[in-house]
């Protein structure tokens, strides 16, 4: 199947979803856990005839669901947007409230000249086998830790920060939350590439990227 681009899913009109790093994301607020068990019942009939399948979490309030194909990494294709759409009628027959800006996404950022030699140790390390690594990075398959890729750098002696956050949300959300926590006593360092990513640092000068999926491609 083939790739598709963020202004692909843009124009696909899903209200529900947002694309954060990899994947297209939803939030749905539940009443009680027997509306939320009716509602994965739904929506694994439909993935199981579709052959097509959602992750689903579901925590006190909410469930989340991220779709993406699973292609020689992850990525979003028509397979996907198909079955968002029929997760988001599923929603609302079930009477669950999306909440689209709730969705977020963390992925950890390793600054490094080593990425061959440093990856089989990551991969091992974080997932349990050393060959979870797709391109720049390393996917956990189930999900349980959260995307380590590596940010080619130079060689140097000077000691730097290595590792950084790089923090996907909504949107709509992302300038409210560097506001946020540039009013908790971080600074804007960089954001000459916003609004698809913001650098921020904390007093200290630990650095993290707000991320978004505007104006990429």
């Amino acid at each position: 199947m083939e790739k598709l681009s963020n202004q692909q899913v843009t124009d696909a009109g899903l209200s529900d979803w947002r694309m954060l790093a990899q994947a297209l994301h939803a939030r749905y607020s539940i009443r009680n856990y027997t509306k939320a068990a009716e509602f994965i019942t739904a929506v694994a009939r439909a993935a199981e005839n579709d052959g097509h399948h959602p992750d689903l979490r579901l925590t006190y309030g909410v469930i989340d669901v991220s779709l993406c194909t699973h292609e020689g990494g992850r990525w979003v294709t028509r397979l996907d947007i198909d079955m968002a759409l029929k997760i988001s009628e599923t929603a609302r027959e079930h009477g669950l409230e999306p909440q689209p800006t709730g969705v977020a996404q963390l992925e950890i950022a390793l600054d490094t000249a080593h990425e061959h030699s440093v990856a089989a140790f990551w991969s091992v390390l974080l997932t349990g086998s050393p060959n979870n690594r797709v391109r720049d990075s390393i996917l956990d398959p189930t999900g349980r830790v959260p995307v380590l890729w590596f940010q080619t750098t130079e060689e140097r002696e000077t000691p730097r920060q290595r590792w950084h956050f790089d923090l996907w949300l909504a949107p709509e959300v992302a300038d409210d939350r560097i506001a946020a926590a540039v009013a908790g006593g971080g600074s804007i360092v960089d954001d000459s590439a916003a609004p698809s990513f913001t650098v921020l640092a904390d007093p200290d000068g630990n650095r993290v990227c707000i991320c978004t999926s505007l104006e990429r491609d």
